[in-house]
């Protein structure tokens, strides 16, 4: 499946942006693959997690087929447990759906862009599920006016993502899938369990048509922790999944660097660098966790406010501290910039999280300027901001 994608695309699939990268595993490891794949599960998951910061070595073989560098270090995408990874795409070689659970943020839709993107070669094949997504959505729908002209012919027939999936053999991904109604969600589960799309309005010779699942079809839905009783799955749909838990990153100086990353991407997209120095970043990554946490590092207790303060968005934060040094002027301060940020993440979902806020400042804000350390002292003399924005 081919689409054309214009170099200056905000943001390009995993499958485009990251092509050299696949085309190197390809070649790199020629071991067996799951039918349909385009890589070995070894490669998907070396795409996924990185190589460790060691290159990796094109066999002599597979050099010359390549056309290009005979080594390269493959840079790590998802930042988090390799095992769970590892779990994930052993699930799609069985064949059995995968369910990424978590909080909002944690990167379980970009855990699913790149398992299709390696699998599949393809991350297209995307549902996002809304209150008004419906069942034509899941499975298929009709150009009326070649229904009209014709009646339901093959012709007539518009396929669904999934549909899709199912007839090249590839990976369909279906976001929030808890946010569809259950009636909606429970259209998956005979495509599940008989790997076939009955269509009854089209009949041949031996009853209705059908659209078999070719091999290496399979279904990466995500949901969100907090979404739980929005539309919650029933217990037949479940069975035909596996779920696994994507958590927030566990290691502060990861997720740094992970911030770090990201936001100066975003920044390169606009052609400026990132000038916020390490030291706010590290208190920016800090006040995300202590908040989503309910726990400062050095274990003091703070109050836990009702949006999630999740890597994403403390992505966003960075990213917006460095455009407004690169686009507003180079004498801006990024410290004295990052309360007011901070505040616009929080007041989010409940006004009273302006006071949790506050009392964070109050509470780990002041006691870390208390202990001598410069920069939370100047955050501390910012506090007024909280209260005036």
């Amino acid at each position: 499946m081919s689409h054309e994608h214009a170099p200056d695309e905000q943001r390009q699939p995993a499958e485009v942006r990251l092509a050299d990268e696949l085309a190197f595993l390809a070649a790199w490891d020629g071991g067996p693959r799951p039918p349909s794949w385009r890589l070995t599960p070894r490669a998907v998951v070396t795409f996924i997690c990185g190589s460790r910061g060691a290159p990796l070595r094109l066999p002599p073989e597979s050099q010359a087929a390549a056309g290009a560098a005979s080594s390269r270090v493959i840079e790590e995408k998802f930042v988090g447990d390799r095992a769970l990874v590892e779990r994930a795409v052993v699930t799609l070689a069985g064949e059995r759906g995968l369910l990424l659970v978590g909080e909002p943020g944690t990167a379980k839709s970009m855990l699913s862009e790149l398992l299709a993107a390696a699998v599949s070669g393809t991350s297209a094949l995307t549902i996002q599920g809304t209150a008004g997504t419906t069942e034509d959505q899941i499975k298929y729908g009709w150009n009326y006016a070649a229904l009209l002209a014709h009646g339901p012919t093959p012709h007539a027939l518009v396929p669904s993502p999934v549909a899709t999936a199912m007839r090249l053999g590839a990976v369909a991904r279906v976001e929030e899938i808890t946010r569809c109604l259950p009636e909606v969600q429970d259209a998956l589960i005979s495509l599940l369990s008989e790997r076939r799309m009955s269509v009854p309005e089209l009949t041949g010779e031996d009853g209705a048509h059908s659209i078999p699942a070719r091999q290496g079809f399979n279904v990466i839905a995500t949901a969100n922790l907090r979404d739980r009783g929005v539309s919650e799955m029933s217990s037949a749909l479940k069975r035909r999944f596996n779920f696994e838990v994507v958590p927030p990153i566990g290691d502060r100086k990861l997720e740094v660097a992970l911030v770090r990353r990201q936001a100066e991407a975003a920044l390169a997209r606009v052609g400026a660098p990132l000038k916020v120095d390490d030291a706010v970043m590290e208190a920016l990554v800090t006040t995300f966790r202590d908040l989503r946490e309910g726990r400062t590092v050095e274990g003091w207790g703070v109050e836990r406010p009702s949006t999630v303060m999740s890597t994403a968005e403390a992505v966003e934060v960075a990213t917006a501290l460095g455009l407004q040094v690169a686009f507003l002027g180079a004498d801006r301060d990024p410290a004295g910039l990052l309360p007011g940020y901070l505040l616009g993440v929080v007041l989010k979902d409940d006004p009273k999280d302006r006071g949790r806020l506050l009392a964070y400042w109050d509470v780990a804000v002041k006691r870390r300027a208390e202990e001598g350390a410069r920069l939370w002292r100047h955050l501390l003399e910012l506090r007024a901001v909280l209260e005036s924005s």
